[in-house]
């Protein structure tokens, strides 16, 4: 799955909104549940050096909240990093290059908006059912 993929399955799946809140780097975009505003996926384009890749070639990723196991578990696979920029114990970073096959990014949206879910309303599943 590639950017503008990504952004238009979470803008038709999920019940979100989105932003660019830093100036400073407008390919940064966040997309926050609607019912309480938390973050559910951040989409960025860094260079490669920045997820301990050779190189500084440009590279679109998605950050995704998930549990601390399979944080852990992910980033030993091709395709998954420790997060960027965001708390490694809880979230993951996931390069938007073809190495991480479509249906298991689409999962693991469904388990990051989840994971933001407001307390006592956690479900799993996309939360427009």
């Amino acid at each position: 799955m590639d950017r503008a993929g990504l952004e238009s399955y979470l803008m038709e799946t999920y019940p979100a909104d989105t932003d660019k809140p830093w100036m400073k780097y407008p390919g940064y975009q966040v997309f926050r549940r609607q019912d309480n505003r938390k973050w559910f996926a951040v989409i960025m384009d860094i260079t490669g050096d920045k997820l301990g890749l050779p190189g500084r070639e440009p590279l679109d990723v998605v950050n995704l909240k998930c549990g601390p196991l399979l944080a852990g578990t992910l980033r030993g696979e091709p395709g998954f990093f420790p997060a960027y920029h965001m708390n490694k114990e809880n979230w993951i970073t996931v390069a938007l290059d073809g190495s991480v096959p479509e249906d298991r990014i689409r999962l693991l949206l469904d388990v990051s908006c989840d994971a933001a879910a407001p307390k006592g309303r956690k479900k799993s599943g996309n939360p427009t059912g």
